[in-house]
């Protein structure tokens, strides 16, 4: 056993200056506390649009117009009563409620495994299927694939809307998802590479 080694581990003890500056790692749980606060907030106002369109079905004025200024759009007519085409504007809208919620979860759960501590999960039923290989590149990915969920929500809701808009702002709206659609490639591109890499350089010559 070397002489900088403990006796029980056989392994260097951690220098002080080093173990503070690596317990600074929780300094970032506050963030992730806030992130479950702002999850509430999602689920709250899950709850309010839903109940709002069932009520606004079932024949009540007040979430009927609750309804109808949500998916009303300044410079255009606003819709009177519900339609095909009011309740799909609605069911996006909370679609893209869920997609940014499993953003934050992914963010939370991903963040905290693999900046904060280890969950230990290993074995749950309910391990997501992706925390199993999470690292900082995979969950980039993960994170923009997710993006580009809820950017695809949107402009399809632009698009539903489409007389409501000029052509600068589809072309605008699209350029930008396009944007977003070339960088998840580029970040998934550039994962595979350097876990080509890597791997090469693991692999005994």
């Amino acid at each position: 056993m070397k002489p900088d080694e403990t006796p029980i581990t056989g392994k260097k003890p951690i220098n002080p200056l080093a173990n503070f500056i690596f317990m600074t790692r929780w300094l970032q749980l506050p963030l992730y506390l806030g992130l479950i606060l702002a999850q509430c907030v999602y689920v709250f106002h899950f709850w309010v649009e839903l109940s709002d369109l069932i009520g606004a079905v079932l024949g009540n004025e007040k979430a009927l117009k609750h309804i109808l200024d949500a998916v009303a759009i300044d410079g255009t007519i606003r819709p009177t009563k519900l339609n095909e085409t009011t309740i799909m504007l609605v069911v996006l809208g909370l679609i893209d409620v869920v997609m940014i919620s499993n953003l934050l979860i992914m963010v939370i759960v991903g963040g905290y495994e693999t900046f904060v501590s280890r969950m230990n999960l290993e074995g749950h039923p309910d391990q997501p299927e992706w925390l199993s290989h999470v690292n900082a590149s995979v969950l980039k990915v993960k994170l923009a694939t997710a993006i580009i969920g809820i950017s695809s929500i949107h402009l399809l809701k632009t698009f539903i809307n489409a007389k409501a808009y000029d052509e600068k702002t589809l072309l605008a709206q699209t350029g930008i998802h396009v944007v977003f659609l070339v960088s998840a490639l580029a970040i998934a591109y550039s994962d595979r590479i350097m876990s080509g890499t890597q791997d090469r350089i693991k692999q005994p010559h």
